[in-house]
């Protein structure tokens, strides 16, 4: 599955995008960001609070409850404001 990584989201990760196989159970997008959460320090630090996250699947935001399978890109970045 492609991840891709934005703002200072990506900036902490150290990637803007990479390449992941899941291990079993990581049903929802909640699941992927806890997930991702244990792979190292530089994603604890980018995902520290991981309920102000955004996630989109394929280019369609996304609740943390949804299902993430059969996306091929699940984008994550911080919060957004508009202006």
């Amino acid at each position: 599955m492609k991840l891709v990584y934005f703002a200072w989201v990506k900036e902490r990760i150290g990637v803007a995008e990479e390449q992941v196989e899941l291990p079993a159970g990581i049903i929802t997008v909640f699941d992927l960001l806890h997930w991702l959460k244990g792979r190292g320090a530089n994603y604890e630090a980018a995902l520290q609070a991981p309920e102000i996250i955004r996630v989109a699947l394929d280019k369609e935001h996304a609740d943390h409850s949804d299902p993430i399978a059969g996306a091929s890109e699940i984008a994550i970045f911080p919060p957004m404001t508009g202006g």
